[in-house]
């Protein structure tokens, strides 16, 4: 199946060397429907906006590259936990969706016609100000012990601080394939891996076979994750957004077991 009929995107822009005058930024927010304008201009700092404005865009611009819905007549909503969603159901794809993710020099999406999918983005920046393990210890309550093992026997403090951000990105892909709010309790989720290939998750202490998870090398300082998921997983409030969230055991296996879709690379 070919990405034309497929529904399946994965888009990265790099916005670092994109450094428009006010005008140019004014003229490319106004791209966006008036309603969607407040969420940009609220940040102070120009990579902040960029990042927020980047992140809107490609969301009009994915649905409108698969769906072929112009560009004035696509409706995005959100969820009370602030998942984005179409409103208008695709009789092409029941259960079309997207996720967006921005850090550092990237604003990522990734959409997918029948199961959940979530993108999260990192950059793995040195901490200022402390060490890695000071760094890395504010975090310690959101992993479980055995991922706590594997970040800190991981090598320098340069192997630890990646390892850290391997486990952050999976979990924040899956909170965000979800649909769930801040409030999801990362410590729930616990991944097991082959020098990080056929990820794994354990959630509450049960393996999931209904999830599939890939972790990406962007460049020395960025790494991103995609989680593949059943619907049903979905917290209530996103499933009702979804056709159909009961999918035949049969057609899961086959889109998860299908090879993951390589990033397409945009530049401004």
């Amino acid at each position: 199946m070919t990405e034309e009929t497929s529904g399946v995107r994965r888009w990265l822009v790099d916005i670092a060397r994109w450094r428009p005058s006010p005008a140019q930024f004014d003229a490319a927010a106004a791209l966006l429907p008036p309603h969607d304008r407040p969420a940009i201009y609220r940040f102070v700092k120009e990579d902040d906006r960029k990042r927020a404005l980047f992140s809107r865009l490609l969301q009009y611009s994915l649905v409108r590259h698969v769906l072929h819905i112009p560009f004035r007549q696509i409706s995005i909503c959100r969820t009370p936990e602030g998942k984005p969603y179409l409103q208008k159901n695709c009789s092409t794809f029941p259960n079309f969706n997207f996720n967006t993710s921005h850090q550092g020099d990237y604003v990522g999406i990734a959409s997918e016609p029948l199961c959940l999918v979530g993108l999260d983005i990192v950059s793995v920046s040195k901490p200022q100000g402390e060490t890695t393990t000071e760094f890395i210890s504010n975090f310690s309550s959101y992993l479980t012990d055995h991922e706590w093992s594997c970040i800190v026997r991981a090598g320098t403090p340069t192997e630890v601080l990646t390892e850290f951000y391997r486990y952050w990105c999976l979990k924040e892909a899956f909170v965000k394939a979800i649909g769930a709010g801040v409030g999801f309790g990362l410590h729930r989720l616990e991944f097991h891996h082959e020098h990080w290939t056929n990820i794994s998750i354990h959630v509450d202490g049960e393996l999931s076979k209904k999830w599939r998870f890939w972790i990406f090398k962007l460049d020395e300082m960025h790494m991103a994750s995609i989680a593949k998921g059943h619907p049903e997983d979905a917290v209530s409030s996103y499933k009702e957004t979804l056709s159909n969230a009961i999918v035949a055991e049969e057609q899961l296996r086959s889109t998860l077991e299908s090879p993951e879709e390589a990033f397409t690379f945009w530049t401004v």
